[in-house]
Parts: structure tokens; C-alpha cells; sequence
């Protein structure tokens, strides 16, 4: 995988691009993922690591980054990601076999150092 900072500035000026194209659904996107992630029956750090799932099942790069950066803010321990991956590897075969190491990686990545940027996911158009 492609360092996470790069692929979050690959990904950076398009988004921003988008959101000035369409703020209304964009902003609602936004608000979307906020009331999806929100505290529940579910806590947030579930949500974020079937988010995480959904996005090696995906294959989408950007979604990677943006769940595995908000599980390190959450604290969420490495051991509960590998987990979370070993279920899309086993959903997912051969293409889970590529995508969960990319995003262990990711989540590696960002726990070593960095990243204080805000996601999609907090309402911000920033990836």
C-alpha cells in the first residue's frame, strides 16, 4: 500500500474540488457518517472497525485511510484490527488476502506516527 499521507494528499484537492461542486451533498454525506458512526447500541469503535471491513471489501484506498486513522484516535488496540481483517479476508478470499494487509498497513502506518488531519467522516471535506 502507498503510504497513508499520500494517498490522503492523492485524495485531498479532488475532495475539496467535489464539496465546492456540490456543498449540499457533500455536507450531507457528512452528516450521514456522523449519525451512522455515532455512539449506540453499536460504540463507535465497532462501527469504525466494519467500517474498516467494508472499505478492504471495497478495495478502496481513501476509506482505508480515513477508518484506519480514526481507530488509532480511538485507541482501538492493533490485535482488534487483525481481527476485524481476518473476517473480511475470510468474506472477502483471494481479494481479502491483498486489501486487509493493505490496511493493517495503514493502520501501522498512522499508529507510528502522525496524522492528526481530519476525516470525511467528522463533516470536515478534508481526506
Amino acid at each position: 500500500m502507498e503510504h497513508a499521507d499520500h494517498i490522503r494528499q492523492e485524495l485531498r484537492e479532488p475532495a475539496l474540488a467535489l464539496h465546492r461542486a456540490i456543498p449540499d451533498v457533500m455536507r450531507a454525506f457528512g452528516e450521514l457518517s456522523r449519525a451512522a458512526m455515532a455512539e449506540g447500541d453499536l460504540r463507535t469503535d465497532v462501527k469504525e472497525l466494519i467500517a474498516l471491513a467494508i472499505a478492504v471489501t471495497r478495495e478502496c484506498d481513501g476509506c482505508i485511510v480515513a477508518h484506519a486513522r480514526n481507530l488509532v484516535r480511538r485507541g482501538v488496540p492493533r490485535q482488534q484490527v487483525a481481527e476485524t481483517l481476518g473476517v473480511a479476508v475470510a468474506m472477502n478470499g483471494g481479494p481479502g488476502t491483498v486489501w486487509g494487509p493493505r490496511a493493517l498497513a495503514a493502520f501501522d502506518q498512522i499508529s507510528a506516527g502522525s496524522d492528526p488531519a481530519p476525516s470525511v467522516a467528522d463533516g470536515s471535506p478534508k481526506i
